[in-house]
């Protein structure tokens, strides 16, 4: 594993604005509503910019809102520095969202330099789909969204993964056909859209608590923040969104839990 130096990783956050400004360029232009999420809408209200040791940036959008923008990307990114990867056009690509990443660049993951397609610096762009309004349905949702995830997954667990047992398992796993288990999971997409709901989420990273999904207003009601001297769309209740998602997001962890991705190789 390779410790990004603090050189790299300035640079490194410097692809990733570029990239989260082509985002927003996109996303002005034909009135597609996006939002910062995760260590990013953090960052956003904590520093004004990127978490100091933060490694990577994470877009929102709701399900019709990324449908929208992964079609107009055909057309409208700029493929002379960009490319965009979801696992719908990216044979080889085994994660529920999509991502923009940079044009000849490396950023690749520990354990996942036998994945067959490129890794270059990446932003993560979240699908947020609907979950059940009634709790025990919703249960029963995220252990199906665990499922799929972890069957996805057993492409890099069945060689990652430290315990023995568990790699059997995913060696298992990973006889399912990647074409049968993405056509299950577009099928899963499209069920749970069938209709509007209080919750949302990203159906295939793990849900963040107990509740199993975020209000969906928070990813419809925004506003502008600064980001890096820039303006980027974030979440209007951002408090509420925070401290739901992080608690006292305002106190910064211990150094020793200050994690980043595991990377084998970088290119910048």
């Amino acid at each position: 594993m390779i410790a990004l130096t603090q050189e790299q990783l300035k640079k490194l956050q410097q692809i990733e604005l570029e990239m989260l400004l082509e985002v927003d360029r996109i996303c002005k232009k034909h009135s597609i509503k996006y939002t910062m999420i995760a260590g990013t809408m953090l960052g956003a209200v904590r520093h004004g910019g990127f978490i100091p040791w933060d490694d990577d940036a994470d877009i929102g959008m709701l399900r019709e809102e990324y449908e929208r923008f992964r079609e107009i990307c055909k057309t409208e990114l700029n493929t002379n520095y960009y490319y965009f990867q979801d696992y719908r056009n990216t044979k080889g690509y085994r994660w529920g969202y999509g991502k923009i990443r940079r044009k000849d660049t490396v950023f690749m993951r520990d354990g996942q330099e036998h994945m067959p397609y490129e890794q270059g610096v990446f932003i993560d762009i979240f699908p947020m789909d609907n979950i059940p309004d009634k709790y025990w349905v919703r249960w029963i949702h995220d252990k199906l969204c665990f499922s799929i995830r972890k069957i996805l997954w057993s492409e890099v667990g069945k060689k990652t993964d430290k315990k023995w047992l568990n790699r059997m398992v995913f060696k298992g796993l990973n006889r399912i056909p990647e074409q049968s288990i993405k056509k299950a999971l577009y099928a899963f997409e499209k069920k749970s859209n069938a209709k509007k709901t209080k919750y949302v989420r990203m159906l295939m990273f793990p849900s963040p608590n107990k509740v199993y999904g975020y209000k969906r207003e928070w990813y419809q009601q925004l506003a502008a923040y600064n980001f890096e001297g820039h303006k980027l769309y974030g979440i209007k209740e951002a408090d509420a969104y925070l401290t739901f998602t992080y608690g006292d997001y305002m106190q910064q962890p211990p150094v020793k839990e200050r994690k980043v991705h595991p990377v084998s190789e970088i290119q910048l």
